[in-house]
């Protein structure tokens, strides 16, 4: 899911990275700006990442509903979902890892470990609660199977390829060149007015690329999750962070489908992001209940409390 095709590599290094380095960023957008205007906080409530770009909700009444009402309701069907297959691929990328370093001479030998997974549901704490629209979807073990073994292959491909190039390399090299990502990245967003332990799903840093996964439809909102976290990690690393992908990730007949959105980090997703936590940070802080949007969403876990009928 991290890793990008020679095709998307070159159009990433040719194309995106040029073209963000020629159009720039606004100074006064820069996450390590979090000390003066637009970027410094106007409220004290904090919000996580996903609060502010998860905009599934038009009008945000599910954060008052949570915030202030202190509604709490069990997650969605799809959220459960999504949630174990993200711990599926955490898990995958830390299991290589370990088997690398803990191995003495066959690499390659070493991470026949990933060929036998425990892929029971319940190994994921987030996924013990049971949805609010029935148990757990049967199928999840079957899902979670057919993902681990896509990803276990990559991962495999990638040590192969390094050692055909370096046959001597050293082991923490070869760790950081074939996996040259960090999953679960953990962010202080605090100079930003967001909550002190941010997750983000992957920072690739042979690309300096946010990643965040998603296992559900398209929505224009989606960019702002990377956004958020590049921020977040400028405001902390006082680095440049230009790029983010999202990727869409689909089990379709026994077959694993990927989509990435590959984009530059822009002044637009930027202020789109500082604009949505300021006014969803005063939604919460006054208490203002912002009201019915004009659909809907039937996934959102908080319609029946909304649609009581």
């Amino acid at each position: 899911m991290y890793f990008l095709s020679e095709e998307e590599k070159r159009w990433v290094l040719r194309h995106l990275a040029p073209q963000a380095r020629a159009r720039g960023v606004a100074e006064d957008l820069r996450g390590w700006n979090w000390h003066r205007p637009p970027l410094s906080p106007i409220y004290d409530t904090t919000l996580g990442v996903s609060e502010v770009a998860g905009q599934y909700c038009p009008t945000g009444r599910d954060l008052y509903l949570r915030h202030v009402l202190r509604v709490n309701v069990p997650p969605s069907r799809q959220m459960v979902q999504g949630a174990y297959l993200h711990a599926l691929l955490e898990r995958i990328i830390l299991s290589a890892k370990r088997a690398l370093y803990a191995c003495e001479d066959d690499p390659v030998k070493a991470l026949s470990v990933l060929d036998y997974p425990d892929l029971s549901p319940t190994d994921d704490a987030s996924a013990l609660r049971e949805p609010q629209d029935g148990a757990l979807d049967e199928s999840l073990p079957d899902k979670g199977s057919i993902l681990w073994s896509f990803q276990a292959r990559r991962i495999v491909t990638r040590v192969q390829e390094v050692l055909a190039h370096q046959p001597h390399i050293g082991i923490d090299s070869l760790v950081n060149l074939a996996l040259p990502v960090i999953v679960e990245q953990r962010i202080n967003g605090s100079f930003l007015g967001l909550k002190p332990h941010l997750s983000a799903d992957a920072f690739v840093w042979s690309e300096q690329m946010v990643v965040d996964i998603k296992f559900g439809r398209k929505e224009p909102f989606h960019r702002l999750s990377a956004t958020g976290y590049a921020l977040a990690i400028e405001s902390i690393y006082e680095y440049p962070v230009n790029i983010g992908c999202v990727v869409y990730v689909s089990l379709e007949d026994g077959q694993v489908l990927i989509e990435r959105d590959i984009h530059h980090i822009d002044d637009e997703l930027r202020q789109w992001f500082i604009e949505s936590r300021d006014e969803r940070a005063r939604l919460v802080e006054e208490e203002i209940d912002p009201g019915l949007p004009h659909v809907c969403p039937e996934t959102c876990p908080y319609y029946q409390v909304c649609h009581p009928e």
